[in-house]
């Protein structure tokens, strides 16, 4: 068939490309903030297409953020509310509902969403992943064909057997690929080319390093995330040295931990120009969209904290970059509010498919045209269930964000949920000035200025537990 007769043949719905990766804060992406490292193969996606400036998780937490990314729903709609309550990958999704479309469908690396019967990954044609968390070299995969092992370093065969999809695809057909990374989470163990990296320097430290949460309530100040403290000997690769106070602790841990997520980053950048190349070189750059984001946020040092969960932006930001040349101006950037459960909406709009009924979120199309349709929204709710986990004991919390503020409050019980704890503590309220006060470093919850504030805010909260359909605690009605 003579090139351009195909041409004409080939279904033009765009492909879609979801490079996922781990516990990636914003902060360490040079596109967003470029003082701990350079990211230049994830800056070209912003350079190329548009940088999403106010991109929030509903809960940080990789397997329910995951599971809301693939569903387009609140945790309390597809069931994954904790690490513990596996998914139902029957319930519908982005990617099932692409594949019944005519899209090819491919997932590899990370699934966290627990393994065999209706666990296993559905709706895709091809799916190879990870082993829960899985390591960082010579990783279990785990497919319909049963169980191998890959010798060499798990970012690289992750991008390696993508790649492979890209070129083996069907051309007549458009696809969508989920390049799930398990970097830049935890044990950060870089690959052998980046060991060294940063080496030679002291990275710099946060300004909230050594917070003491003096304007936290409760929560905060028992959480076990302080990196001087909590951080292990595998974590850092080495024994404390003997003799450091909490403060020289705290620091040396800082470094020790913060190179090695860095150099995982690193890894993670390379790898993602590596895939970009393959596009560009089989002629697909204009053909499809590619987004780079992570399921929640980290905190690197922030706080004195490492890890997520808390509803503090370190936390709640995810990073979302987008390049599709016909559509999203090349160099652009957005600060309107975003969701994780936007993405599956987004995807399905460009694919001309209707969202499911189901679905909570809204499609960032519009947003990605350069437009804010009128009464986007102009705030977000957030709820954490893991209620007093082990190690971390974060307590269970919910919340709103608006551009100004944030109302967050801990009702500390965990209603009998899987991976939550039986203990119960009493209530709290936290309220943030966030243009007085964006490291969010003192609760303003009690101060009588704050008083019509508060009860807005609280309105708002019931608004959106009323939208999307969660049961408020009683107290907090």
């Amino acid at each position: 068939m003579p090139t351009d007769q195909r041409r004409d043949q080939r279904d033009q719905r765009p492909n879609i490309v979801l490079v996922l990766t781990d516990d990636h804060a914003a902060h360490a992406l040079s596109a967003y903030d470029d003082t701990l490292l350079q990211t230049p193969n994830l800056d070209r996606l912003a350079q190329e297409g548009m940088r999403f400036d106010a991109t929030y998780c509903t809960n940080a937490l990789c397997a329910p953020s995951r599971a809301s990314i693939l569903t387009g729903t609140y945790s309390h709609v597809n069931g994954v509310r904790t690490l513990s309550t596996h998914f139902d990958a029957a319930q519908p999704t982005f990617v099932s509902m692409l594949r019944d479309a005519g899209y090819q469908t491919w997932l590899a690396g990370k699934w966290h969403l627990g393994h065999g019967g209706e666990h296993d990954p559905q709706g895709f044609d091809y799916w190879e992943v990870l082993d829960g968390q899985g390591p960082y070299w010579d990783p279990e995969l785990i497919s319909e064909d049963g169980r191998r092992t890959v010798s060499g370093y798990t970012t690289t065969i992750l991008t390696d057997l993508a790649i492979e999809r890209i070129r083996q695809r069907d051309p007549d057909r458009p696809f969508c690929l989920l390049l799930h990374h398990k970097a830049p989470h935890r044990s950060w163990d870089p690959d052998t080319a980046h060991a060294k990296l940063f080496a030679d320097e002291d990275l710099p430290e946060p300004a909230t390093l050594f917070d003491d949460h003096a304007g936290h309530g409760r929560a905060a100040r028992e959480a076990r995330m302080r990196i001087g403290r909590d951080l292990n000997e595998r974590d850092l690769k080495a024994p404390f040295p003997p003799g450091l106070d909490e403060p020289e602790r705290t620091r040396w841990a800082y470094q020790r931990y913060l190179k090695d997520y860095l150099r995982c980053v690193v890894s993670v950048d390379e790898n993602t120009g590596r895939l970009l190349d393959v596009l560009d070189d089989e002629g697909l750059r204009d053909d499809t969209i590619v987004a780079y984001s992570s399921d929640q946020g980290f905190f690197l040092g922030d706080h004195g904290w490492y890890d997520k969960r808390f509803m503090y932006d370190e936390s709640l930001r995810m990073p979302l970059l987008v390049r599709y040349p016909p559509e999203v101006p090349a160099g652009s950037a957005t600060d309107a509010m975003a969701l994780n459960i936007d993405f599956a909406q987004t995807f399905l709009d460009y694919a001309g498919i209707e969202a499911h009924p189901r679905m909570q979120g809204e499609s960032l199309r519009p947003l990605l045209r350069g437009e804010r349709p009128d009464g986007w929204r102009d705030s977000i709710y957030y709820r954490y269930w893991e209620h007093d986990d082990n190690p971390h004991h974060v307590e269970a919390h919910y919340g709103v964000r608006t551009e100004r503020y944030k109302l967050i409050y801990y009702y500390a019980r965990g209603f009998g949920i899987p991976g939550a704890s039986d203990r119960t503590m009493p209530p709290e309220w936290e309220l943030f000035d966030l243009e007085r006060d964006p490291a969010e470093l003192t609760n303003v919850w009690a101060h009588p200025a704050y008083a019509d504030v508060r009860e807005e805010l609280r309105a708002e909260l019931a608004r959106l537990q009323a939208q999307y359909a969660d049961e408020p605690c009683e107290d907090s009605a």
